[in-house]
């Protein structure tokens, strides 16, 4: 079993930025894959950025330029750097990982189908 706990949410004005971290076991393993989603009310959960093992990443073309994705392997801690945040960055953010896991080079988002281990979330509000 993986674990992953995510925090760091909170409330900013746009423009502003957040970090988000995640605690996971995910990178004790020597394959792993490590990514973030968000979901808005009344929306879909959606992939916002993923690493992987190969230091690999891939964002979604909406954060892509704002949001930074990285990870500190001596703490098992992953990130998300949040910078030019805009209301439509709303939303519960979530970690998940997959064990073991390569992303490839297609670049796409990560998929919400391919992470068994989830956290709870952490809540980010953006006001205008």
């Amino acid at each position: 079993q993986v674990s992953v706990v995510e925090s760091g949410g909170g409330s900013v004005q746009a423009g502003g930025s957040l970090r988000l971290s995640c605690a996971t076991s995910a990178f004790t393993y020597s394959s792993y894959c490590a990514a973030w989603f968000r979901q808005a009310p009344g929306k879909e959960r959606e992939g916002v950025a993923a690493l992987d093992s190969d230091d690999t990443t891939t964002y979604a073309a909406s954060v892509k330029g704002r949001f930074t994705i990285s990870r500190d392997n001596a703490k098992n801690i992953l990130y998300l750097q949040m910078n030019s945040l805009k209301p439509e960055d709303t939303g519960m953010y979530y970690c998940a990982a997959d064990t073991p896991c390569v992303l490839g080079g297609s670049g796409s988002p990560p998929y919400r189908s391919q992470y068994p281990y989830w956290g709870q979330g952490t809540q980010v509000t953006v006001s205008s």
